[in-house]
């Protein structure tokens, strides 16, 4: 009998989900901006469920980035990573259930828009302009 239990509560923790860890704080953020080599942070706020920053570079370059408080991966255009095109945002975009895009806006290495969403909900959607994946999404408003 305790044989079993005891498989039983490896095997329930086993599949259990994993523990999501908190989202970053301001601090953290700021933190995680300094180690990734920039040099002034001059403002740090939340938008569209991601934190905004204005940044300085070494060089002196100014620039306004995001920064997922989930992973702490930063959106900055100037990194080098390559950015996706309209078309293939949009492609992105339905892929993942959404349409009736429209407003569609870059924002710095990310994508900003508004959609109906799988449920038929008008949501606000924010999309990374690397891969297109959805990083925030929030119903507008409350009546549809």
């Amino acid at each position: 009998m305790l044989k079993s239990l005891t498989l039983a509560t490896v095997v329930a923790l086993a599949v259990a989900p994993a523990v999501q860890a908190a989202p970053l704080g301001m601090a953290q953020v700021e933190q995680t901006l300094r180690k990734a080599g920039y040099t002034q942070i001059h403002e740090i706020e939340r938008d569209d469920g991601l934190w905004e920053a204005d940044v300085s570079r070494a060089d002196g370059r100014f620039s306004e980035v995001y920064v997922d408080p989930k992973t702490g991966e930063i959106f900055d255009e100037h990194d080098g990573r390559a950015q996706l095109s309209t078309e293939q945002v949009l492609a992105k975009a339905q892929s993942q259930g959404l349409r009736e895009i429209h407003s569609l806006e870059r924002d710095g290495a990310t994508w900003s828009l508004e959609a109906r969403n799988a449920r038929n909900q008008k949501v606000e959607v924010r999309l990374s302009g690397h891969d297109g994946r959805i990083l925030h999404s929030e119903r507008d408003g409350w009546l549809d």
